[in-house]
């Protein structure tokens, strides 16, 4: 109810909030409880931008701001397991290992630059937000095919397309296309097929004509023939 009176006296402030402006909120109603020389040690996912900005002018009124988001749920949370990164200057990072270590399973130190466990952790949601919506839509072509949900999910017993992420994003990050083992143009005859029994069933997909119209792009750029990750040529090319 009062963030000053939850910071009295304490040498490290933890923050798990909803997002940027959340954490600039509680830590100003904070801050008059701050001892000198507190570190803040914010876990929520938040934009790249905005904890340069809190490091900037937490720096100038003396305390260090650290940011240290989670791959954790609450189950993770009290079972001190899951995934937590941090980044920043060894000064500030390296004395705080021994009191984040103990809260998560494992954590990531991924270097110097300040904002860049932000931005994995984005990239990680991200990631999370396109498996969930495929399955989703893996749901939605079942039940256009008539296909039981649970047989659906009894698939993943058997066929794990984890053990393909690796091997696809190395094919992106080294723009590796030739000598494919899925053509784009094949790829785009199966997405066809999904759109051709969707629109039959009048079931809608919400994701899969969007990926669609990719294809075609990349294929009228004289691509087809190549292996299908090559609709991540664009992503993969220096700024």
């Amino acid at each position: 109810a009062d963030p000053a009176e939850a910071a009295r006296g304490a040498a490290r402030i933890h923050l798990t909030l909803l997002d940027d402006a959340a954490v600039d909120d509680v830590l100003e109603r904070a801050r008059g409880g701050m001892a000198a020389g507190v570190t803040i040690v914010d876990h929520t996912t938040t934009s790249a931008q905005g904890v340069l900005a809190r490091i900037a002018r937490w720096r100038e009124r003396g305390i260090t701001f650290v940011h240290a988001p989670v791959f954790m749920g609450p189950q993770n949370a009290r079972e001190s397991t899951g995934l937590m990164m941090v980044s920043g200057p060894r000064s500030v990072v390296d004395p705080l290992r021994d009191v984040l270590a103990p809260m998560t399973g494992k954590l990531i130190d991924l270097g110097e630059r300040p904002d860049i466990a932000a931005a994995f952790k984005l990239l990680g949601n991200l990631f999370l937000i396109c498996m969930t919506t495929g399955l989703a839509e893996t749901l939605a072509l079942a039940k256009a095919l008539d296909v039981p949900p649970p047989q659906v999910a009894a698939l993943f017993d058997q066929f794990n397309p984890g053990t393909t992420v690796a091997p696809r994003i190395k094919r992106m990050v080294d723009a590796s296309f030739a000598n494919p083992s899925w053509e784009l143009a094949v790829a785009r005859k199966d997405a066809r097929l999904m759109l051709d029994a969707a629109a039959q069933a009048g079931v809608p997909l919400a994701v899969l004509p969007a990926i669609a119209a990719r294809m075609d792009a990349v294929i009228a750029e004289g691509h087809g023939e190549d292996d299908w990750t090559v609709i991540a040529k664009d992503a993969v090319t220096q700024r």
